[in-house]
């Protein structure tokens, strides 16, 4: 275990850097303005500045950079998931930020400063860092149908949170998943019985038609799966659920409709 970089901010606290250090910083994290001060960073212009403000929604055209070791360590759980739901908000909109990805890979290659690790599903519709809208070395990516949680994903979000310095645990579901359909419909197929066999709780737990052509009952098993596995990681991971009760992580759900592309957190 190796120790964290000092914060460059206290949550709740006022900057002590100008007003264009600021903004850098924001861009840095793609913070909107409830972002910033959500991670003690004032988004405030003096009345002197020849700078226009965006206009509300606006995306900054200037290229966003890699996650570093000071923004990251300056963001609060509740800052990143503000990222996070900034960050599904433009994917909605079609007005992603912009990114230089080989400006980001040379200044991610020496080290990785993730702010946020998402356990979603395997499914092809629902690829993590573009519903996010984040970039390279934003976000630690764990996919695995039915986005259920094992031995080797509990360590892969410890290593995450506690050595790596994440501040958020996302357990992402979706609509109309093949992974709960499988469940619902008792498959059985080599490896996949007992990956599909995980799933059986929630199944069990969802009151309705049980039929992988009923909608509404196929996303609340969905649903309930990651309710589940939120339960799981709490109870399965002391050193996250330690993390959680010190309030140095977040652990939430959330729900991608594959027909929007809206996230739902809950």
């Amino acid at each position: 275990m190796f120790n964290r970089t000092t914060p460059v901010f206290a949550a709740g606290t006022s900057s002590t850097l100008p007003t264009t250090s600021r903004r850098v910083f924001g861009r840095r994290l793609g913070l909107s303005a409830a972002g910033l001060a959500m991670a003690g960073c004032s988004a405030s212009r003096p009345e002197s500045s020849t700078d226009s403000a965006p206009a509300e929604g606006a995306v900054d055209q200037e290229f966003v950079p890699a996650q570093d070791a000071a923004s990251q360590a300056a963001l609060t759980p509740d800052a990143t998931l503000t990222l996070l739901a900034d960050g599904n908000a433009r994917f909605v909109a079609g007005t992603p930020a912009r990114r230089d990805y080989s400006d980001q890979i040379r200044a991610t290659a020496a080290a990785q400063y993730p702010f946020a690790v998402v356990l979603g599903c395997i499914d092809s519709r629902v690829p993590i860092e573009t519903v996010f809208d984040q970039g390279i070395g934003d976000i630690f990516s764990a996919r695995v149908a039915g986005n259920i949680v094992n031995t080797e994903l509990l360590g892969s979000m410890e290593f995450a949170c506690r050595l790596a310095g994440s501040k958020l645990v996302v357990v992402l579901g979706h609509t109309s998943c093949g992974a709960v359909k499988g469940a619902i419909s008792s498959a059985r197929l080599g490896n996949l019985t007992q990956l599909v066999q995980k799933i059986d709780p929630a199944v069990e737990a969802i009151e309705g038609e049980r039929d992988v052509d009923n909608a509404d009952y196929v996303d609340g098993v969905a649903e309930e799966n990651v309710r589940m596995v939120m339960a799981e990681i709490r109870r399965e991971s002391p050193v996250l659920a330690t993390m959680e009760e010190e309030r140095e992580i977040r652990i939430v759900g959330a729900m991608y409709d594959v027909s929007t592309g809206v996230v739902r957190f809950i």
